[in-house]
């Protein structure tokens, strides 16, 4: 077994490389690594999204922190952000969520969050496959009377949506909004947050099944609910991912605001109210160009983080931003929350669109979006590794990169969670830049 942890916890296809035995050891070590740091009986959140497999893992976490002499509580289905939210709240020693995040349900995945409800420190990670990966293994094992305890509380996630509301520059009065849950875990908060805050909502892609989340709906399938904005005559649309970290937003026209956008958008109420830290956003080196124009014009500064919102949460709290995120709508709002919250951004969307009195489109204006081409490359290990040496990739990038002469650029770097390799190339035109992305997505493959 290689590394365990990827750029964002640990994910692969359940019972395949997501597996019971990987879990309990997860279990046993973050207890053990707790532990060493003084906390002599630890307690741990556990909760998850609503993939079929997540009751597997779940049981297998808990034995093993049990194990391992730690209490556990299990939240049940609940947002990624609202169990980093919760073990701070609950004064947790630390905290897991089971989720894949927007990818299909045959995935799964572990993210651990410490009492603060930061995700674990990399010195942290490294303690824990340390742990897993040494053949002798020394977990913190406990015997008779010291073994951890399990209980369930599946309403603490009431406590997580009063905070959000809280959080609203205004009520949302009026708005009419349709929802896309994904059929993840925002269907259990999503209908408590509208209804708290005021608004006219309609949920859809609300009913979790264990094998629909993300099934052609949520953010990452937005088009549908793009058409169903417009037709409804609706102010506005709002997609979640499976475990709602993430946001994409549709217009009352149907066209989509993504994550760049939201930025903006948040950044200029931000600054209305005296309340952006530095006048700065930080973005990443996916961020659209339109974004940095957009920042040029305001006089905000953009940083560039690299691609992952643990990247830009490290700059955030380094410097002392409270606004930061990505063009894929995992957008953080440090004083509110320590990690990217998807219901947060919606709760603040509806808030300034009611204290404002504008509409959507109105308030995206603020930026203008280039064009930009993202095309998946599938690639081994070996190949995103190599990639760098890969003479024939390299020179087709550096040709491409002529032929756009500045008025573009080409961003190509391997997935830390897929087997993937992402080509982006951002232009004036289309249709060239589409060309060049897959020409140079077929050269990756082509080393396979």
């Amino acid at each position: 077994m290689g590394r365990i942890f990827g750029t964002d916890g640990i994910r692969g296809v359940a019972g395949v490389d997501m597996t019971p035995e990987l879990a309990l050891d997860l279990g046993r070590a973050a207890a053990t690594v707790v532990k060493e740091q003084g906390c002599a009986h630890p307690h741990f959140l556990i909760g998850r999204d609503t993939r079929i497999s997540g009751d597997m893992l779940e049981s297998a976490i808990a034995a093993g922190l049990c194990s391992a002499g730690a209490d556990v509580t299990l939240l049940g289905v609940i947002t990624t952000p609202g169990v980093a939210y919760l073990a701070r709240e609950q004064r947790a020693d630390g905290a897991f969520v089971i989720s894949a995040s927007h990818n299909p349900y045959e995935y799964n995945g572990i993210k651990l969050f410490d009492g603060e409800g930061y995700k674990f420190p990399d010195s942290y990670e490294e303690e824990i496959e340390e742990l897993i990966l040494d053949d002798l293994r020394m977990y913190a094992l406990v015997d008779e009377a010291d073994f951890g305890r399990v209980r369930r509380n599946g309403e603490l996630h009431r406590q997580y949506v009063e905070y959000l509301v809280s959080t609203a520059p205004a009520r949302a009065n009026g708005l009419r909004v349709l929802v896309d849950c994904a059929n993840g875990s925002a269907s259990v908060t999503a209908g408590l947050l509208f209804d708290a805050i005021g608004a006219d909502y309609t949920l859809i892609n609300a009913e979790p099944n264990g094998v629909n989340i993300n099934l052609g709906c949520g953010s990452t399938h937005i088009e549908g609910l793009c058409a169903q904005v417009a037709q409804g005559g609706y102010d506005l649309g709002i997609a979640f991912d499976g475990d709602a970290d993430r946001i994409l937003a549709v217009d009352e026209r149907g066209e989509v605001v993504d994550g760049d956008m939201l930025l903006a958008i948040f950044a200029c109420y931000l600054i209305s109210q005296d309340k952006l830290a530095q006048r700065t956003i930080v973005g990443t080196v996916m961020s659209n160009i339109g974004l940095l124009k957009f920042g040029e014009m305001s006089d905000i500064h953009i940083e560039t983080a690299k691609v992952g919102d643990r990247y830009v949460l490290e700059r955030m709290r380094e410097q002392g931003y409270n606004l930061g995120g990505e063009q894929s709508g995992h957008i953080t709002f440090l004083d509110y929350m320590p990690t990217g919250d998807a219901q947060l951004c919606a709760v603040q969307l509806l808030g300034i669109m009611a204290s404002t009195g504008l509409k959507l489109s109105e308030l995206a204006a603020v930026m203008k979006k280039y064009p930009q081409v993202l095309v998946n490359a599938r690639a081994t290990q070996q190949v995103k590794d190599l990639l760098q040496e890969n003479r024939p990739v390299q020179e087709l990038i550096a040709a491409c990169a002529q032929q756009l002469e500045g008025h573009g650029r080409i961003l190509v770097r391997p997935s830390g969670t897929e087997p993937l390799v992402r080509v982006m190339v951002e232009g004036e035109d289309i249709d060239s830049i589409t060309q060049m992305a897959r020409q140079i997505a077929e050269k990756i493959e082509e080393s396979r």
